[in-house]
């Protein structure tokens, strides 16, 4: 009998015709999208098989496990789209982390997903120089039923000093349509962002984003980015900063700080994007304590919608803002009407 992975049923959705197979859940197989002429097999290979990290594809690669038109080729070579891919998987060690009572913030829950108000500061994936102490973990200690669902049931992200609402997949079919309401840009995820200087209007950013080109630990608009989307709309004017109302359409690493950098209106706190702390002229000593004391990106994911994976139903969660933003527009809002705004 043949099975086929999350990859698959992504792939035979929405291309619309059966180019992916598995045997004894071992072969993969995909087509490279006309839009990826010209880039790197290996990074074309992560974009398309995203469940296995780039450095595992290309051990595979070099390995003669992945063919090219049928021919094994090297993880730098470049493609011109339309090529056939196959992939077999080599069977490797489930990477198992550690169940620990961490406070978790639960919206919502039933059998198939759960919603949790993540806070500043907390990581949500172990990675290098956090191994443990994440939301991961903390999902793996409230469902351990997540163990056996990819990435205990991670499906999108928060930075880790960005607060806010995330959905998690309880079981491996919630996994595959949650991930597929994703690439799908049907998942509604608003957020509200505290900003330097002033907008004149609302207005979209539609800018790629990628690594940056010296900084790699950075993200950057670049022409060699992918493609990045985000809409944006003032909620509320102060004297030298703004509230904005943020909606993702698509959902790149730092996406909103790199649009907000990117137009002149990096978010207050940031400090990859930000820049020093902008004192306005004027302003009292409690304004600029809470300017200088805000050590984080102003950023809160407040409102999240999905359609449910199991019943079908539309669903949107909200939830107010944390403290130290609830705090910081207080202040602004109070400096903006001691100077008659």
């Amino acid at each position: 009998m043949t099975r086929f992975t999350a990859v698959d049923s992504h792939f035979i959705r929405n291309m619309g015709k059966p180019i992916a197979s598995m045997e004894s859940g071992q072969r993969l197989a995909a087509v490279i999208p006309r839009e990826s002429a010209g880039q790197r097999f290996d990074r074309v290979l992560a974009e398309l098989f995203p469940d296995y990290s780039r450095s595992r594809l290309s051990r595979w690669i070099k390995g003669g496990q992945v063919k090219l038109d049928g021919r094994c080729c090297s993880p730098d070579q470049r493609v011109l789209g339309g090529e056939r891919v196959e992939l077999v998987v080599s069977p490797e060690p489930q990477e198992r982390w550690e169940a620990q009572a961490i406070e978790l913030n639960v919206v919502y829950e039933d059998d198939a997903i759960l919603v949790v108000d993540k806070p500043a500061g907390l990581v949500v994936h172990p990675a290098a120089g956090n191994p443990d102490g994440t939301l991961l973990n903390a999902l793996l200690h409230h469902a351990p039923e997540l163990a056996e669902v990819p990435r205990a049931g991670i499906v999108h992200r928060l930075d880790k000093e960005t607060s806010g609402l995330l959905v998690v997949a309880r079981t491996i079919g919630s996994h595959l349509r949650l991930v597929e309401q994703l690439q799908e840009r049907s998942v509604s995820r608003c957020y509200s962002a505290v900003v330097v200087g002033v907008p004149t209007s609302g207005g979209t950013v539609d800018a790629p984003i990628g690594r940056h080109r010296v900084d790699r630990k950075r993200m950057a608009v670049t022409g060699q980015g992918k493609p990045a989307v985000t809409h944006y709309r003032v909620a509320e004017r102060f004297r030298a900063h703004a509230l904005l109302d943020v909606r993702l359409e698509t959902g790149r690493t730092h996406q909103i700080r790199v649009h907000m950098a990117h137009i002149r209106h990096p978010l207050v706190g940031d400090p990859v994007y930000g820049g020093r702390s902008r004192i306005p002229a004027g302003c009292g000593e409690a304004l600029q304590e809470e300017l200088r004391g805000f050590r984080r990106q102003a950023l809160h994911a407040g409102r999240l919608g999905i359609t449910h994976p199991a019943s079908g139903e539309r669903m949107e969660w909200q939830v107010p803002l944390p403290e130290d933003m609830a705090r910081l527009i207080h202040t602004l809002r109070a400096d903006s009407r001691s100077h008659g705004g």
